[in-house]
């Protein structure tokens, strides 16, 4: 596959690209997207539906709490655990508990990095970033709070770190480790606290995921059922076969040996007992900086592709198509200024710039090509790529592939297939589909678009739209005089470069056989008149 030389995206109307560092993770990350693509698939991948599969897991974690709590005894912590861990059904319960909250930490690990590496993070997204990162420090001391709970000796280690670190800041007038000068000084007053605090901050949590999604229009936070089930069940059976253990009770005379971590909740515990309160606040400050900031070093997006969506209120319809579609709730419709007509709507799309993150679905979604980011609407993708198929000598079988840049659309296994021109473009569901129906007429034998899986959108609903604009006549829609059969979706992860490859050559040999079969069939229509001619003489 080769780039057609001679032509050149004009650069106002280039889609953005994925930032350096997005690109230099991903490579990093590759073997490890490599492998869940091929053990998982599109359907079942956690890392392309970590955020929802992160929410189903604390709920596994609050259904199988609830009963835990009820046999939760704050005199006597220990002995508590001790019976759960003696009855089959609480033991599995406590497991299940246990290893849903680690699972969860894995889940927000995931979605994190996808959001890094989908660029995810800049411009209006930065509001979902930073209240991601508030929610899992959150979640990570909710699990520290559950851990102490418990009260053997991970909880000691976990209790005396938690206030060697506390100590480091500038909030009590007495060392806080008094509290642990003794067995005898942990009263249940303690434990009260513990269970308060252990139910309490996650109400607090529930409400920051309100907040974290606020900007996203049709905000998916369960997952879809099919995952329920498998997840579920794996996590079921994982409990099942390995019981949570118990370590020994805590002795505050005693200073514990080496003793088990789980080190998805005491990642921290090192550092505080290696370099000291003081260094380890000085690294966390470090770090929550650096997380916190992202948002401004991270985009590696230019000001041109930043812009928000503009509407030209005299091709727009009000058909509210534009507003449908959107997935960040950038777009209202509100009444047109001018009186309305025969020619003009009572109602137009308003962009709000403040929202608007330039995915271009808009584009995608208006028919008369009236909203879109600037010098990339509809009829600035129809003028590119008038440019683009001017530029190319067409012969037979010619596919046309427009590659997502987000996902194959700049991978460099996209090398010299003859009969194969590769176009590079924005999301997938910011191409207006009257561009597929000008490929075909400038001399394409068919258009091949290779998009993102639908559940790895960096726009999160690109490839869901343009599938139902080709092939399901959502507005928009691709023009029922199009050959369907010329045009191909392909949903497809960069790590999977290869399979997208060999759909471009398997469907150009369809097509170059398919016209062969019609070349045939007019030879044989061709033969048949002549022979008419020569009986009718």
């Amino acid at each position: 596959m080769r780039e057609v030389s001679g032509w050149r995206p004009v650069a106002d109307t280039e889609p953005a690209r994925k930032p350096a560092l997005a690109r230099a993770l991903s490579q990093l990350l590759w073997p490890w997207e490599k492998l869940n693509s091929w053990l998982f698939g599109a359907n079942y991948n956690p890392t392309y539906q970590s955020g929802v599969l992160a929410v189903f897991l604390l709920g596994i974690v609050v259904v199988t709490g609830v009963p835990l709590l009820l046999f939760y005894r704050v005199g006597a912590p220990y002995e508590s655990m001790q019976l759960m861990q003696n009855q089959f059904f609480l033991c599995w319960l406590r497991a299940l508990h246990r290893y849903a909250s680690d699972a969860a930490v894995l889940a927000v690990l995931f979605h994190t990095l996808r959001m890094l590496l989908g660029g995810r993070t800049a411009g209006p997204r930065a509001r979902a970033w930073l209240s991601g990162i508030a929610m899992t420090a959150l979640m990570v001391a909710v699990g520290v709070l559950g851990l102490m709970m418990v009260w053997d000796e991970q909880a000691q280690r976990l209790a005396i770190g938690a206030i060697q670190f506390l100590e480091g800041l500038p909030l009590f007038s007495e060392p806080p480790r008094r509290v642990f000068g003794d067995n005898s000084s942990v009263g249940e007053a303690f434990f009260f606290m513990l269970i308060f605090l252990h139910v309490a901050l996650p109400l607090v949590l529930t409400f920051l995921l309100i907040f974290h999604t606020s900007r996203t229009a049709r905000a998916r936070l369960w997952p879809e059922p099919h995952l329920v089930k498998f997840y579920g069940v794996c996590m079921a059976i994982l409990a099942l076969l390995w019981p949570a253990k118990l370590a020994a009770k805590a002795d505050l005379l005693h200073i514990p040996g080496a003793v088990p971590l789980d080190w998805f909740y005491a990642f921290w515990l090192p550092l505080v007992e290696i370099v000291g309160p003081t260094w380890s606040i000085l690294v966390l400050g470090l770090v929550v900086v650096g997380l916190a900031s992202i948002p401004w070093w991270w985009s590696g997006r230019g000001s041109i592709t930043e812009q928000a969506s503009v509407v030209d209120e005299s091709h727009c319809t009000g058909c509210t198509q534009c507003f449908q579609d959107c997935p960040y709730d950038a777009i209202q419709m509100v009444p047109r200024t001018q009186s309305a007509d025969e020619r003009h709507s009572e109602w137009v799309a308003r962009v709000n710039s403040d929202l608007c993150v330039s995915c271009g679905i808009c584009a995608g979604s208006c028919a008369p090509m009236g909203v879109g980011p600037p010098m990339r609407t509809g009829r600035d993708q129809m003028r590119d790529v008038d440019h683009f198929a001017s530029s190319i000598h067409w012969n037979a079988g010619d596919v046309v592939v427009l590659a997502c840049r987000w996902g194959t659309g700049e991978s460099k296994e996209w090398t010299d297939f003859p009969g194969l021109h590769l176009y590079p473009t924005g999301c997938s569901g910011s191409l207006h589909t009257s561009i597929l129906e000008m490929l075909l007429r400038k001399g394409a034998s068919g258009v091949l678009v290779v998009s993102c899986p639908e559940r790895d959108c960096s726009n999160r609903e690109g490839p869901k739209w343009l599938r139902l604009r080709v092939y399901e006549d959502r507005e928009a829609e691709l023009q029922a005089r199009v050959d369907r059969g010329r045009v191909r979706l392909l949903a497809c992860p960069a790590v999977d470069i290869q399979q997208a490859v060999a759909a471009a050559l398997a469907f150009r040999e369809e097509l170059l056989q398919l016209g062969e079969a019609m070349l045939g069939e007019s030879e044989s229509v061709r033969c048949r008149t002549q022979e008419v001619k020569v009986v009718g003489l």
